[in-house]
């Protein structure tokens, strides 16, 4: 079985640990070769800053609609991801290799907080919609619209690989001041004995802009 992954999101009440769990869709038979990890094993992400910054934008709640990442091909529709009676976030389906989950309790992109995006690496057929997630670099652009007319703008600052069995949960799932965005999928070389991804690749960013569409 993948490693569970522990995310902690504060709502108004209470801090409320959820687990995350990763399954790989893809048979050995039909798996397309590993791309190279980026970011080796070590943690080299630095940690979310203290403060934000001051001009930081930070807008009420709105469900995603629609994910562009212009660098990588990416233009896909959002489905809402919810914690299954396992106690782990249930994966987008895999039936559909271009659709994005948004962790829909946790904070949603440009509210303030670790808005939570995941995507399949792959399927049993073909790549899907986060196959180049692992080749995205700092200042590359990432756009979200929301269901409120907007569409928001976050900037990359950090890419990096971390082993499924020893995730920086504190790390990738930290609360923020400021409104910032991971985007997860499956990554590293494939473990055919375990049948799944050795690690998982992370995209860090930060909100940016955000525009009212015409």
């Amino acid at each position: 079985m993948p490693r569970r992954l522990l995310l902690a999101v504060l709502t108004p009440l209470v801090l409320i640990a959820v687990v995350v769990g990763w399954a790989d869709p893809a048979g050995e038979s039909s798996l397309p070769a590993p791309a190279p990890a980026v970011g080796l094993h070590a943690p080299s992400v630095p940690e979310p800053r203290a403060t934000a910054a001051p001009h930081s934008p930070v807008l009420p709640r709105s469900a995603p609609t629609r994910l562009f990442i212009p660098s990588i091909g990416v233009n896909a529709p959002f489905t809402d991801l919810a914690i299954g009676p396992s106690g782990r976030l249930n994966a987008p389906p895999a039936d559909d290799t271009n659709l994005v989950g948004w962790f829909a309790d946790g904070p949603s992109p440009g509210e303030r907080g670790t808005a939570i995006v995941a995507g399949h690496l792959d399927t049993k057929t073909a790549a899907a919609v986060f196959a180049g997630l692992s080749t995205l670099t700092p200042g590359q652009e990432i756009r979200i619209d929301r269901a409120d007319g907007r569409t928001m703008t976050f900037v990359v600052y950090a890419a990096d690989n971390f082993p499924q069995d020893d995730f920086p949960d504190d790390l990738v799932y930290a609360d923020t001041p400021d409104a910032q965005l991971r985007l997860i999928t499956c990554g590293g070389s494939y473990d055919r004995s375990r049948q799944r991804y050795r690690e998982n690749t992370v995209v860090f960013a930060r909100l940016k802009t955000s525009a009212t569409g015409g």
